[in-house]
């Protein structure tokens, strides 16, 4: 006789998590249905294509007409923003919806977009060298980016904050880190903020977010830490586990990176953006997403239509 062994729960926490988050390591996908827990597809806003659109200024728009649709750069990782459903390989969550929104505005139905998973570490190489048209996933503008890549928007303004699990109550804020085990993606915002700010702080860098809060269930970080935006998705998974704590420390402007060089295509998206916020289809897709995790939808940030360089 066969006797049944209990699965610890930790061990069960992170199982559950890990089939929820855990991406295939296929690089594009289709669109479809939308993962688990996911965005519902009824509610997703269907977008107006732009009929006749135009771009001959911007040579990724040509480039992109000429084989027929879009490869869009995205996260697989970040619940609610963009992740991937692993038995499907379909992508959902608020920086999807952009993507698709943007696709419509520049003539590209929606459907045909190839989304191709780039990690945070990668994403100015990606652009650089065209292996995607643009780029949505939660990617913070800064002066130094703006070095190598451009940005349309802002499309969102997140805040860096610090996930923990549910039990602990030592760490509040940014100033509980010193001697603690802290991770964040490796090459983002946050990880070179926390370096900087709170050298005391022990840094744990991976290439995805998921592997952070695999770490922090299993008690091998003590925190993650990353925009909130990221962070809330990740608590509502399971919360009774993970929370956030403390106020946002930092202010994220969100943008669709694009090529350096491609002006033309930064301020068609700049135009796409505002008119997408102003007839509603901004907000829809902020509720059908992003605002399942409870949170409401603010208003838009100000774009910055920055001069050329």
């Amino acid at each position: 006789m066969f006797r049944s062994t209990r699965v610890p729960r930790p061990l069960r926490l992170l199982l559950a998590l890990f089939a929820l988050l855990a991406p295939l390591a296929a690089a594009c996908g289709k669109e479809g249905s939308p993962p688990g827990k996911g965005p519902a597809a009824e509610k997703l806003p269907h977008y107006q294509v732009a009929q006749g659109f135009s771009l001959p200024g911007s040579r990724t728009w040509t480039r992109a007409k000429k084989r027929g649709y879009l490869v869009v750069g995205v996260k697989e990782d970040q619940p609610y923003l963009g992740e991937k459903d692993p038995a499907t390989g379909t992508y959902a969550g608020f920086d999807i919806e952009i993507a698709r929104m943007m696709s419509a505005s520049l003539g590209f139905p929606p459907r045909t977009i190839r989304f191709r998973t780039i990690a945070s570490a990668n994403r100015e190489t990606a652009l650089q060298n065209g292996q995607i048209d643009y780029y949505v996933g939660t990617y913070t503008i800064n002066a130094n980016r703006k070095k190598y890549v451009g940005f349309a928007g802002p499309y969102y303004l997140a805040g860096q904050s610090l996930l923990v699990r549910g039990k602990e109550n030592d760490i509040h804020g940014p100033q509980d880190l010193d001697g603690k085990r802290v991770c964040s993606a490796a090459g983002s915002t946050p990880y070179q903020r926390i370096k900087a700010d709170y050298p005391k702080a022990v840094l744990v860098a991976y290439d995805t977010y998921s592997v952070c809060v695999d770490n922090l269930l299993t008690y091998q970080v003590d925190a993650v830490t990353t925009d909130d935006a990221i962070l809330i998705g990740y608590a509502a998974k399971v919360p009774d586990e993970l929370k956030v704590v403390g106020r946002p420390f930092s202010k994220e402007p969100y943008g669709i990176g694009v090529p350096h060089a491609d002006t033309a295509l930064r301020l068609a998206l700049d135009d796409a953006l505002q008119a997408r916020e102003r007839d509603g289809d901004w907000k829809q897709a902020y509720d059908a997403t992003l605002g399942l995790s409870g949170v409401p939808a603010p208003h838009p940030p100000a774009i910055d239509r920055y001069p050329a360089s």
